[in-house]
């Protein structure tokens, strides 16, 4: 890619600031993850910035109705982000501008829609550039001067996981941009999680590590055996300490099966948002956290720069982080249910699906196998699915898979390659489990 900005998706971004102009009041629809509440908060920024009147809504899922609910909107312009991609043929028909900001596996090609994504530049939506991404690129088409946003956009990036194996493509141009103007500063990774170790250590999901991980004695002990006492920071730690440290981690996570590549991808980069001063990570986890425990608005009030909203968004994600790891250790002890060619587990006494998909999956799974989350406490029930690159590279599309999977029995669903979701009715849960199980032997096969 010669220009960091191909410029066909520049002409598209230019359109759609020109289309917003033209409106006083716009709706914004997102998704409720990281992405997509970084997504919300950078947009609406954006529109407050201009004067405009908005509104903003959170889907869980975009759904037959959630089209519905966008067709019956009294908005003259409507703008999407994260979400949209599986459902262009639609909205080219709503009577109103729409202009959508997504990243997602493109279904079809816009007629009327302002659309951008990443896929329509011949760049992948799954690495190289989310629904974050996309606004932020959107927010600095609207006014040059919105480039502060870029540390908002980041936390979308960590949200989408686009950061795990080295940034790329747009995510790329945006940390250049956003180092070059200040805003950002890139560090070393570590498996050590940041702040008070005897906390973190207990909370931490990235990686979950087995008896250590919501257990209280297990990091006493671990902390123990690296000769670091209690009330100690990850700051604080000396070169020798800090390798220690990350020798009885690494040593633990191999032995409960984690892949020395999913090692690699914990001891990331990080990214220090220099006007917030907080990592990307820890932006990321507030704004989850608000959207998947219902305050969405507080989330992308957050991402707005409201330092209360900030505070008690933070308070709420320690909650569920606790929530989350005792989740995890009641799933690890239970144990996921093996399939042919894929694993699941239900989550209906805890929720968490997506992330428990995620964490699971990277930490205690088989990782030849996709693993699949479902919430059979909702009907529909919504799934999550998460994989791995190993499993990309032999041909697995979970992106394909989970859409044809999930039609076959009366539901819909979608997303990436590598982490798709969707809804079935709960009567046909067990068949769309089969027709799975069964496609992603198919894709495995035909790889081969």
């Amino acid at each position: 890619m010669d220009d960091p900005v191909p410029p066909k998706l520049l002409t598209t971004l230019s359109k759609a600031a020109d289309i917003v102009r033209g409106h006083d009041f716009i709706q914004v629809y997102s998704h409720y993850d990281a992405d997509g509440v970084s997504s919300a908060a950078i947009v609406a920024k954006t529109l407050l910035r201009l004067g405009k009147e908005f509104r903003v809504t959170l889907f869980t899922t975009l759904n037959d109705r959630g089209v519905e609910i966008i067709r019956g909107c009294k908005a003259e312009c409507v703008i999407i982000t994260d979400l949209g991609a599986s459902y262009i043929s639609q909205l080219d028909e709503m009577p109103f501008d729409v202009v959508v900001l997504d990243h997602h596996t493109i279904i079809s090609e816009a007629k009327r829609v302002c659309y951008a994504n990443p896929h329509l530049y011949g760049i992948d939506g799954m690495t190289s550039g989310c629904g974050a991404t996309m606004s932020l690129l959107f927010s600095v088409a609207v006014d040059e001067r919105n480039w502060d946003l870029v540390q908002v956009a980041f936390a979308g990036i960590a949200g989408d996981r686009q950061h795990i194996n080295g940034l790329s493509g747009l995510n790329s141009y945006l940390l250049s941009e956003g180092v070059r103007r200040g805003y950002i500063e890139e560090s070393p990774g570590s498996l050590i999680p940041a702040g008070d170790l005897m906390t973190e250590l207990y909370l931490m999901t990235d990686p979950y590590v087995r008896g250590v991980s919501g257990n209280a004695d297990g990091v006493a002990a671990l902390m123990k055996d690296a000769g670091i006492s209690n009330g100690r920071s990850y700051a604080s730690l000396t070169e020798e300490e800090r390798r220690k440290l990350s020798s009885l981690l690494a040593v633990k996570l191999a032995s409960q099966g984690m892949l020395a590549s999913s090692m690699a991808e914990v001891a990331r980069k990080r990214y220090h948002l220099k006007g917030l001063d907080m990592d990307a990570e820890v932006l990321s986890s507030v704004l989850n956290g608000c959207g998947r425990a219902g305050i969405g608005g507080m989330g992308v009030a957050a991402g707005m720069g409201d330092r209360k909203c900030l505070e008690q968004g933070a308070k709420t994600t320690r909650e569920a982080a606790a929530q989350i790891v005792a989740s995890m250790v009641e799933l690890d002890t239970k144990g996921l249910n093996q399939m042919e060619h894929i694993q699941w587990f239900d989550t209906s006494d805890s929720g968490f699906t997506g992330m428990l998909c995620g964490i699971a999956m990277q930490s205690i799974g088989d990782p030849s196998k996709p693993t699949i989350g479902l919430n059979l406490s909702n009907d529909p029930v919504n799934i999550s699915s998460r994989g791995m690159w190993c499993q990309l590279d032999k041909g697995v599309d979970l992106s394909v898979a989970m859409r044809e999977s999930c039609a076959s029995a009366g539901g819909s669903g979608g997303g990436h390659k590598i982490a798709s979701g969707g809804s079935v009715p709960l009567e046909r849960i067990e068949e769309f489990l089969k027709t799975l199980d069964a496609k992603i032997g198919e894709q495995l096969a035909s790889s081969k």
